[in-house]
């Protein structure tokens, strides 16, 4: 893998994880549609520390709020939202662990890929449609929250994406888009941070596997992942998730084409 992949995967990470498209979908795609080495979930896991940063710099002030809330005011807004978070955060955790060498090989299949960014883009557009938003993320209950956190254990087989089902449950419940956005970036938190310290023990017990690519990546995926997160969070005031939906079916269409063709 060169420097300059290794730059273009950060960028495909840092927007792919917070924008609605998969990004462990396009890590997988990547690679295989331009030829490149598959650098592994190892590398995936590197990129989401990046994104990781990004989101924990983005959302600080929220975090300061809601841990101390949580800790000392049970029964304030924060407070309470803080430990709907802990439990919306237990499902995908599990998921994680109990489906890890099934995302490390079956669903990395670029068919299942494809199928899995269309349906999904599917459900994003009726979701879109469909709910109400008129609930704001202070208003969302345990049961939301619980709901949310258990779709967000699909988001293990790539082309699902994580905030795309996480927001797209959030609509469907009738949370609006800000804040549907809102609480799937503050739910990516603990599910990426707890990814990163699964694989964190094989990334150190492997020194020559942690290479200046490894912090181009993380460095691009950072940056990106800033971008993103202010994109959305303003696009979303005043417009739809039409044209993510778009992406994704042109998206899955190619990839079923590129696979015919080869």
């Amino acid at each position: 893998m060169t420097l300059f992949q290794a730059a273009i995967l950060g960028i495909v990470q840092g927007l792919g994880e917070f924008l609605p498209i998969s990004s462990s979908a396009h890590l997988v795609l990547a690679p295989w549609l331009f030829g490149w080495t598959d650098p592994g979930l190892t590398f995936d896991i590197a990129l989401h520390i990046g994104t990781l940063a990004a989101v924990v710099l983005y959302f600080w002030k929220d975090w300061w709020q809601l841990i101390i809330k949580g800790f000392t005011d049970v029964r304030s807004t924060e407070g309470r939202l803080f430990w709907y978070l802990a439990a919306a955060s237990l499902p995908g955790a599990i998921a994680g662990y109990l489906l890890q060498k099934k995302a490390e090989t079956v669903f990395r299949s670029p068919v299942l890929i494809a199928v899995m960014l269309m349906v999904m883009g599917v459900f994003l557009y009726w979701a879109d449609r469909r709910g109400e938003k008129k609930m704001e993320m202070r208003d969302i209950t345990f049961g939301t929250g619980i709901l949310i956190g258990i779709s967000q254990a699909l988001a293990i087989i790539p082309g699902v994406s994580r905030s795309g089902i996480t927001m797209t449950t959030g609509l469907l419940a009738g949370v609006t888009r800000v804040g549907a956005a809102r609480f799937s970036f503050l739910l990516s938190t603990p599910i990426i941070f707890g990814a990163a310290l699964v694989k964190l023990p094989h990334i150190l017990s492997n020194p020559s596997a942690i290479t200046p690519h490894f912090a181009v990546g993380m460095l691009t995926s950072f940056i990106m992942g800033i971008v993103s997160i202010g994109f959305l969070l303003r696009y979303v005031q005043t417009r739809d998730f039409l044209p993510f939906v778009w992406y994704r079916f042109l998206l899955g269409a190619a990839v079923i084409i590129v696979v015919l063709l080869r």
